[in-house]
């Protein structure tokens, strides 16, 4: 089972959601590492930390939609981008709100802020506005629901060590996800712009 690399946040990871431990720590990883505390030694160890790679992953792209598409929702100058946006909102609330459901249940410790690299996304596009914005939020959304969509699948499909119960949340989830992902690149390509390219994954049934 692979391991994450975290040599040196050992100790800070047991003072996880309470205490900040340094501003380099990803929140991600140091979730992650809680995880593994848990799960070290116990006869579900396998599937805990592959639940816990999957959903504080997942948990991460969704603050970073969630927070990307309240600043959509000001600042995005077409309609159909800020029409995408509260779609965001409103899906990815209620899917994170499930996931933290599902979380609690297996004993899984979500990241309480989104990784490094997505925090690095949002500040990016505060930097942005006009039609510059909409491009750069569309863009980053279709890069988003392709990494979704491929996290999701990897969960459902696998047969192996996969709680039954996150393999569930995985393949319920996933249909909405490709649905986001076609519409974010039919939104993208009308503004005329997109630098994201990727064939849609699985059968759609249009836009919502």
């Amino acid at each position: 089972m692979k391991r994450i690399k975290t040599t040196g946040i050992i100790a800070c990871a047991f003072l996880f959601g309470t205490v900040a431990c340094n501003q380099g720590t990803d929140s991600v990883d140091q979730a992650q590492e809680v995880n593994e505390q848990k799960a070290e030694d116990t006869v579900t160890e396998d599937a805990m930390v592959d639940a816990s790679d999957f959903m504080t992953r997942a948990a991460s792209s969704s603050m970073l939609e969630i927070e990307a598409s309240k600043l959509a929702q000001e600042k995005a100058t077409n309609p159909q981008v800020k029409e995408f946006a509260a779609m965001m909102v409103k899906d990815h609330t209620a899917a994170s709100k499930e996931m933290q459901t599902l979380a609690s249940s297996k004993n899984v410790t979500l990241p309480d802020s989104m990784s490094s690299d997505h925090m690095d996304h949002v500040r990016e596009l505060r930097e942005q506005s006009g039609a510059e914005f909409d491009r750069e939020y569309m863009d980053r959304m279709v890069e988003a629901h392709e990494s979704d969509v491929e996290l999701f699948e990897d969960v459902a499909d696998d047969n192996d060590t996969q709680d039954p119960d996150v393999k569930a949340f995985a393949s319920k989830t996933l249909p909405a996800l490709r649905q986001h992902l076609d519409r974010a690149r039919q939104v993208r390509d009308a503004l005329g712009g997109g630098t994201t390219t990727g064939t849609t994954t699985g059968t759609t049934t249009g836009g919502n």
